[in-house]
């Protein structure tokens, strides 16, 4: 008995040791006690890869900052709300390649599609996500009733397991060339929304919408407008608006985190799931200031310093020839009218076929020299990486624009308009705001209430420069980069746009012409004089001051009045 109760006493220890390591090992999530979650995000990076050229951090130091709170907590997931390929050289050489492959070296998890993301066309967007070691999301985008993305992903961490599903703004079929999204339907996000909760809500634990809806009260479709209509979404990771939201943006059960623009910050989520639930959800920002403390990835710069040696190989394919130098320096972009300004100004005209353009000199940084035409140069001409905006403005924002333009005349002003489809003439002596004179678009006088389409450059149309009258304005449609504009317009036309035609006019007061005077000869009348030169004896009298018309002597000077 007493070996019996030994070997039952040591059958009990061993359950009792079993029955402590097993639960944390074999349970599910739900009734772990607590798993710990970060979510990572960026949003709007447009191509903007190192650090300090565009104001942001760099990938290279995102790379750092999430692989250190990576070590903190493995339970993480990197994600990106679109427009990530295009808007820098680097990403247009190679049409969003090079982005893939540092994506890829950071780690992430998932994409939305982003409506600059199109840029390039659907199928080479298609071809980018193959290219992805993640999937590139977008359950609203159809081609004949089919996906052509994935429209969600399922990823497990720390046995807990996350829905992340991907929306794209409906506006892409105006904010990138149509061409590039010809037969695609971006059906309503809250609609395809409800689709996705309804299918994954029992699959997940969680719910993530990896949108690029954006906030800007402007749109019908934002994220915000998404969550008003849909339950059971827990957190939107959002983009397209650039909005810094530094500690995310709750409406009713759901947290909205956007994290700005050009990796300016890193966005951050951390929650824990127990019994089921989130708990202690909250978002905060790691900023482009924070991370001049930190090193940069070496995997992610030596990937970056690759792709610009291949890059550098592309910059050197000529694009077209020049006899003269095109002027882009900067004391003549920001005076006046020049024969690049005008280069610029007619292929954004010729593109769009909008009714008038207007961009900045202070977007125009170099000449071009006589000879070939690389687009290495147009590049150095055209370096920020600015796109395309159409907009509908009214005659009246367009006069306001040209004062704006020219108020600091003849002070160099980055603001100084070029123009293409309208000419005017300003007036130097005038004060500020009140110097332009005779608008015309195409060849008429401007109407000021009349609604015309203007194309610029997405830095003005947001109201860069102090362009003011530009910032929410209807947008009618987005193109491709203003240096790849260039780049083909020269392919096809050369440069016989190149030239200063006086579109910009310094006005001038046109001189009194000296008035003529009469030496009166003996037996000269007044009225004979006037005859001569067909004024009335009486305007002539008046005009000299003549007492008596009658007395006038041989000798006398008389002015003639002019007709």
């Amino acid at each position: 008995m007493l070996k019996i109760s030994r070997k039952l006493s040591l059958l009990l220890v061993l359950t009792l040791v079993l029955s402590l390591i097993i639960p944390f090992s074999f349970v599910s999530a739900e009734e772990n006690d607590s798993v710990q979650i970060t979510i990572v995000h960026t949003n709007d990076t447009h191509a903007r890869v190192k650090e300090g050229k565009y104001d942001g951090m760099g990938f290279a130091k995102l790379a750092t900052k999430i692989n250190d709170l990576r070590k903190t907590n493995p339970n993480m997931l990197v994600l990106d709300a679109g427009d990530a390929f295009h808007g820098q050289t680097i990403a247009s050489l190679v049409e969003g390649e090079s982005i893939v492959e540092i994506m890829n070296t950071i780690g992430y998890d998932a994409m939305a599609a982003g409506n600059h993301d199109f840029n390039y066309g659907q199928d080479r967007l298609v071809e980018l996500s193959n290219m992805a070691n993640f999937p590139i999301l977008a359950a609203n985008v159809l081609k004949d009733d089919e996906s052509i993305l994935d429209k969600y992903t399922i990823k497990e961490i720390g046995g807990v397991k996350v829905g992340i599903f991907g929306l794209s703004t409906p506006e892409t079929t105006y904010k990138t060339h149509p061409k590039n999204v010809e037969g695609l339907n971006f059906k309503d996000p809250a609609i395809v929304a409800q689709e996705m909760v309804d299918d994954l809500k029992d699959k997940t634990d969680v719910l993530v919408c990896l949108s690029h809806l954006g906030l800007d009260e402007a749109s019908t479709y934002t994220s915000e407008y998404v969550v008003n209509k849909v339950d059971g979404i827990d957190i939107v990771v959002d983009g397209h608006s650039h909005s810094t939201l530094e500690n995310g943006k709750k409406i009713n059960d759901t947290l909205i985190v956007q994290a700005g623009e050009y990796d300016k910050n890193l966005g951050i989520v951390n929650f824990s799931y127990e019994d089921g639930e989130i708990k202690d959800l909250n978002a905060s920002l790691f900023t482009k200031d924070e991370a001049s403390e930190i090193k940069e990835d070496l995997d992610v710069v030596a990937v970056v310093e690759e792709i610009e040696k291949e890059n550098d190989k592309v910059l050197s394919a000529v694009v077209g020839n020049t006899d003269f130098n095109l002027l882009g320096e900067r004391q003549d972009v920001r005076t006046g009218e020049t024969n690049l300004g005008n280069l610029i100004t007619e292929s954004m005209l010729k593109a769009t076929k909008a009714d008038v353009v207007l961009t900045n000199g202070g977007g125009i940084r170099a000449s071009i020299s006589p000879g070939e035409i690389t687009k290495g140069d147009v590049i150095t001409v055209l370096p920020f990486g600015n796109f395309i905006e159409v907009i509908k403005v009214k005659g009246s924002d367009i006069v306001k624009a040209l004062e704006h333009g020219i108020s600091d005349y003849p002070e160099t002003k980055g603001a100084f308009p070029h123009i293409a489809g309208m000419t005017f003439e300003f007036d130097e002596n005038k004060e500020a705001g009140n110097r332009v004179m005779e608008v015309k678009v195409n060849g008429k006088a401007i109407n000021l209430d009349k609604t015309y389409k203007l194309a610029t450059n997405d830095f003005l149309a947001a109201g860069g420069d102090n362009y003011s009258m530009f910032k929410g304005k209807e947008t009618v449609t987005q193109l491709a980069g203003l240096d790849e504009i260039v780049m083909e317009h020269i392919k096809k036309y050369g440069v016989a746009d190149a030239k200063v035609d006086g579109r910009i006019g310094l006005y001038t007061p046109k001189e009194k012409p000296a008035l003529e005077t009469y030496v009166v000869k003996p037996g000269d009348v007044l009225w004979k004089i006037g005859n001569k030169f067909k004024v009335s004896w009486e305007k002539l009298a008046k005009f000299n001051n003549l007492k008596n018309p009658n007395l006038i002597l041989p000798g006398q000077e008389l002015s003639i009045p002019q007709q």
